[in-house]
């Protein structure tokens, strides 16, 4: 089904866009009774959360549109700008230059054709599989030894992350097969990526409005249990009241967002970590305002193949 043909994914998009007018409108408001820097940052950091919610709901929305190889392909961009973010951030060698060419222009660029082919099997394994095994094979015909095991590791840890497991969102609009959703499953991507970015924000303002008690202080010091249990059951209200997008009951919709919302955090946390271990505040700053990439995906790396995986075994015929 065309998207401009679901009526269901057109009251999405459209109480998407009225949120963020919404939103621009308080973020603009706030931003002219701010007094001190402590409220002025928090104000700034709101209003450039929104302007990366306009920026990715524009782009997902005329990915949709194009159809499953624009969404595809879109995803395929991120991830290859999200690798290229996170090889940037780990100490490479000049024996490493050939396997990085590889992992990006041949094994990257491949996995996303199985995506889009419907080719299930090798999407499943090549990365995994093949491609863990052809990395350190690859790095050892280049002779050099020195830390071989951590840059191996570093390079596939990093495959797997920013393209294995990112590409499971596009693969719940493209290999999902649920009985009595044919040619809807559009709708439940939207669903899951609202759930996801919608967490990190709900999250973030309960964090700022009552967060006392720091999860990982030396981590994320911004992470607090009041941020993640206020913004959590905030999110999995909105995910069980936007359950008619999904073949889910109301129920199994707020579990299923419970679980989006545990892994998105616990991938959050996990970025993080190794943005301090690099000594960094972003990813990147390919996002005016918001870091990079990867700082947009860390929370959806985690939580798709999970999200994909568990649909898929309960729901998918």
């Amino acid at each position: 089904m065309h998207i401009l043909k679901d009526s269901a994914l057109l009251w999405l998009l459209g109480g998407t866009l009225g949120l963020l007018i919404v939103a621009s409108l308080i973020g603009f408001v706030l931003a002219k009774k701010a007094v001190t820097d402590s409220a002025k940052a928090t104000v700034a950091n709101l209003n450039a959360r929104t302007r990366a919610w306009w920026l990715m709901v524009a782009v997902f929305a005329t990915a949709l549109v194009i159809g499953p190889i624009g969404t595809g392909i879109m995803f395929g961009f991120s991830s290859f700008m999200a690798l290229r973010e996170f090889i940037t951030l780990t100490p490479t060698r000049p024996g490493d230059h050939r396997t990085l060419f590889w992992v990006f222009f041949i094994i990257t660029p491949l996995h996303y054709y199985f995506l889009i082919t419907d080719w299930y099997g090798m999407f499943q394994i090549l990365i995994p599989v093949y491609a863990f095994l052809f990395v350190p094979m690859r790095s050892a015909i280049a002779g050099d030894c020195e830390r071989f095991l951590e840059r191996t590791a570093k390079t596939q840890w990093g495959l797997m992350v920013c393209v294995y497991c990112i590409s499971h969102a596009p693969a719940i609009l493209m290999l999902l097969k649920i009985p009595g959703f044919e040619g809807q499953n559009a709708k439940l991507l939207f669903w899951f990526v609202t759930v996801v970015e919608l967490s990190d924000v709900m999250q973030y303002v309960w964090g700022k409005l009552c967060g006392r008690r720091k999860i990982a202080p030396t981590v994320s010091p911004g992470k607090t249990w009041e941020g993640f249990l206020g913004g959590g059951a905030t999110t999995v209200g909105i995910g069980a009241a936007l359950w008619w997008a999904t073949p889910l009951s109301p129920l199994q919709a707020a579990g299923m967002a419970a679980l989006v919302v545990l892994m998105g955090f616990a991938g959050g946390l996990v970025m993080s970590a190794i943005k301090r271990d690099r000594g960094v505040k972003d990813w990147g700053g390919a996002i005016a305002g918001h870091g990079g990439f990867m700082d947009r995906l860390d929370s959806l790396s985690f939580a798709a193949p999970v999200f994909f995986h568990v649909t898929g075994f309960y729901f998918a015929g």
